[in-house]
């Protein structure tokens, strides 16, 4: 269990950065043959990502929505790192994607999502208060939110 950081903190990223919201939502949970491998997908490509520093890849909060959807808040240094890695032959996702749309295609039984934010340096801010490591700050670190840090408008106006 992640050890609780006690006190108000945020995350140390003040540069640009790509927020990408990728999931998937079981619409038929009685066919398992079709939803596993989708779910048994995400696991190698995260792994793959990890292990590649110079991908842009900065970390991921994984979410689950019981029964049916799981979700991944990924972190990324910018949109062309992102776009490399999902048109990338020689990687994970598009064998996968390829995949998908070969047994899946658009039956129904298994939903697929995603959304990309590009956002800019000083347009996002963070608080963390009596927390485990999460989100952003899970990726970039934290600092403690005081000075300049201390609230949601000066987190916004932070210097690089």
């Amino acid at each position: 269990m992640a050890k609780i950081i006690r006190g108000r903190f945020t995350a140390d990223q003040t540069g640009a950065l790509v927020v990408f919201i990728i999931g998937m939502r079981i619409n038929a949970p009685l066919r398992p043959h079709k939803w596993i491998p989708v779910v048994r997908a995400m696991g190698p490509m995260i792994a793959e990502l990890a292990s590649d520093p110079d991908s842009g890849f900065l970390g991921t909060e994984f979410m689950w929505k019981p029964w049916r959807t799981i979700t991944l808040v990924q972190y990324w240094r910018d949109f062309d790192s992102l776009e490399r890695y999902a048109r990338a032959t020689d990687r994970r996702h598009l064998p996968a994607w390829t995949a998908f749309n070969k047994a899946i295609g658009d039956d129904g039984s298994v939903g697929i999502f995603h959304e990309t934010y590009v956002v800019p340096a000083h347009g996002h801010e963070t608080i963390y208060a009596n927390m485990p490591p999460f989100g952003l700050g899970a990726v970039a670190g934290t600092v403690p939110a005081t000075g300049s840090r201390r609230t949601a408008r000066l987190r916004m106006k932070d210097v690089d």
